[in-house]
């Protein structure tokens, strides 16, 4: 199974996938990024693209790599990443699905207030490239292809984690870290995706 977590920049995608992964034994979280800045590093200047979803070969590289991972990987791999254009969400997501692949989908809802605040909380000013994104992002994934919609509003990271895993028939081990260990474990998974 692959679980998509969706979401404008600031609603919680990376560190809810990070939860999940802590609390399901052998899953794997497998990000699309990558792939992007692979090939933004390996375009010339003059040919590249804004944005590196935009580019066929990313969208491409996505889809074979989960296809990959779902024929090869017997858990569940958690994708966490924005992703709102229609289009390009059937190119990866409606292809898996239509391949058979078990893709589960949540979109993390919260309003532009709530995404503001985790966002400076993550050291990005309401001037940065995510916060001017949000208007578009929350805009597209009200639309019902981005369903499941999760509020995430007044959730802890836990919560989220929880009520994804209850909707996709997961059980969760118990999660007995400590309330220290809780905060290092966030910590931490945000200083790994600080991207340079």
């Amino acid at each position: 199974m692959i679980i998509w977590i969706n979401g404008a920049f600031g609603a919680g995608k990376t560190q809810t996938a990070y939860e999940l992964h802590r609390r399901l034994p052998d899953s794997f979280v497998y990000d699309p990024e990558n792939a992007g800045y692979f090939i933004r590093k390996n375009v010339p200047k003059r040919i590249a693209l804004g944005d590196f979803q935009d580019y066929p070969m990313w969208r491409d590289t996505n889809y074979a790599m989960l296809k990959h991972l779902d024929s090869e990987y017997d858990s569940v791999v958690i994708a966490p990443m924005t992703l709102v254009h229609p289009g390009y969400f059937d190119e990866i997501v409606g292809r898996l699905r239509e391949d058979g692949v078990p893709v589960r989908h949540f979109a993390l809802c919260a309003g532009k207030e709530t995404l503001l605040k985790r966002l400076r909380g993550r050291g990005e000013g309401s001037e940065s490239w995510a916060a001017a994104q949000i208007d578009r992002c929350v805009a597209a994934l009200s639309d019902e292809k981005f369903a499941y919609h999760l509020d995430t509003e007044g959730h802890s990271v836990a919560d989220n984690a929880e009520r994804i895993a209850e909707l996709a028939g997961l059980a969760l081990q118990p999660d007995e870290r400590s309330r220290m260990r809780k905060a290092y474990d966030r910590i931490r998974t945000q200083i790994r995706h600080i991207r340079f």
